[in-house]
């Protein structure tokens, strides 16, 4: 979402905008999988916990809780490097338009 707010299209009919918009998005999503592992949530429980917990039942959500969900190297590691990484190419993005 923040990298559309620097490059995205103020209208739905801007195709050209759009396509633009695509390389730093397509960017955030394969810098974002090489990092982590994956890009689907339940994919990456399994990369952290070893298993996928189904968050609206308070048994998994407890599971997912002791198995260090919220701890800093669980699920907040991961959106901590997914704002690093939009972070990285909003500031590029930006750098680009000084010129």
């Amino acid at each position: 979402m923040g990298i559309c707010q620097v490059v995205g299209r103020e209208s739905m009919g801007d195709k050209e905008q759009y396509g633009k918009a695509m390389v730093p998005s397509s960017d955030m999503y394969l810098r974002f999988k090489e990092e982590i592992g994956h890009t689907i949530c339940a994919e990456i429980h399994t990369i952290l916990y070893g298993r996928t917990y189904k968050l609206c039942d308070e048994k998994e959500r407890e599971a997912f809780h002791a198995a260090g969900g919220h701890e800093p190297e669980g699920c907040p590691g991961v959106c901590g490097k997914a704002a690093k990484i939009a972070a990285s190419i909003i500031l590029d993005l930006k750098a680009g338009d000084s010129g």
